[in-house]
C-alpha cells in the first residue's frame, strides 16, 4: 500500500450472492483526512464500505486497510452503519450500547477494566448523551439514537472511523453534534470515512469517491463533483440556476416526477 493511505482497493471487485455491487475499481482513502463516499441509491457506497471493514471479501481484485487484509485489522476499525435494529424485547440502556464499541478490543467475553468505561464515558460526554446512559434505546428519539451508535464507535478508539450516512434525516441538533465529533475525530488524526447523498456534505471533505456502480471518479471535490462527473454517475442533468448555483435532477430519491433540490454549490 501507497505511503499516506489508510486504505487502497486495487481492481476490485464486489459482489453478493453473484450479482456484482462494485464493479472494477480502484479507489485511495488518505491516511488522517475526511473522505466522502457520494453517488445514487445502489451505486455501491455501503458495499465499498463493508469491503474496507472486512465484513466482505473481493470477488476479484485486493483491498489493503491500515497496511493489512481488513479482516486482520476490525480492531482498528470502527463501523457505524446507517440503520440498526434495536432489540425491543431484550433491555439494553445506551451505556451498555456504547460499550459494545469496546468488544473489538478486549473481546465479546472478556470482562470490561475500568479504562474501557472511562473511553465509553467520554465518548458520551462528546455526543452530549451522558445523561441518557442509563435509558433504554427504544425511548430515545432517532437522533438520539444515532448520537449513541456513533459514540459505540467512537469507544472503539480507532484508526479508521466509517460512518455510513451518519446524519441522514435527522434533527439539527444531533446532526450538528455528530458533525462538530467528526471534525475532532479528524483534529485527533484519526481516518474518516463517510456515505452521503448531500454534495454539500460532501464538498466538505478532503477526497471524494463518487460511485455509480463502481468508483466513477476520485479526488479533491472540485474534482470529484464536477458537475459533468455527478451527471454522468447519477444519470441525470444539471440544472444552472440564475443566482450561480448548481441543482441536480435525481430520480433515485423521489418517484414523483418532481425536481430534487439535491445541492447548491456557488460557482
Amino acid at each position: 500500500m501507497r505511503k499516506g493511505l489508510a486504505a487502497e482497493g486495487q481492481d476490485l471487485v464486489l459482489a453478493y450472492n453473484g450479482h456484482v455491487a462494485v464493479d472494477r475499481s480502484g479507489f485511495s482513502i488518505p491516511i488522517g483526512r475526511l473522505t466522502a463516499v457520494i453517488g445514487p441509491n445502489g451505486s455501491g457506497k455501503s458495499t465499498l464500505l463493508n469491503a474496507i471493514a472486512g465484513l466482505l471479501d473481493p470477488s476479484r481484485g485486493s483491498i489493503e486497510v491500515l497496511g493489512g487484509p481488513p479482516a486482520k485489522q476490525r480492531q482498528h476499525i470502527a463501523y457505524v452503519l446507517q440503520s440498526t435494529k434495536v432489540n425491543e424485547v431484550m433491555p439494553i440502556t445506551v451505556a451498555e450500547t456504547v460499550l459494545m464499541g469496546r468488544y473489538a478490543i478486549r473481546g465479546l467475553f472478556a470482562p470490561m477494566r475500568s479504562s474501557d468505561r472511562a473511553a465509553c464515558r467520554r465518548a458520551m460526554r462528546r455526543l452530549d448523551i451522558a445523561d441518557l446512559a442509563s435509558r433504554h434505546l427504544t425511548e430515545l428519539s432517532g437522533g438520539q439514537r444515532q448520537r449513541v451508535f456513533v459514540a459505540q464507535g467512537l469507544a472503539q478508539e480507532s484508526e479508521l472511523l466509517l460512518l455510513d450516512e451518519p446524519v441522514n434525516g435527522l434533527d439539527l441538533v444531533s446532526t450538528d453534534r455528530i458533525n462538530r465529533t467528526i471534525i475532532e475525530e479528524l483534529e485527533r488524526g484519526t481516518t474518516v470515512v463517510t456515505t452521503t447523498h448531500d454534495v454539500a456534505e460532501a464538498n466538505k471533505a478532503h477526497h471524494v469517491l463518487l460511485m455509480a456502480g463502481r468508483v466513477h471518479t476520485e479526488g479533491p471535490p472540485a474534482t470529484a463533483l464536477h458537475p459533468d462527473r455527478l451527471s454522468d454517475a447519477y444519470g441525470v442533468g444539471i440544472v444552472h440556476l440564475e443566482d450561480g448555483s448548481l441543482v441536480l435532477d435525481d430520480a433515485a430519491h423521489r418517484p414523483a416526477a418532481e425536481r430534487h433540490v439535491h445541492f447548491e454549490r456557488k460557482k
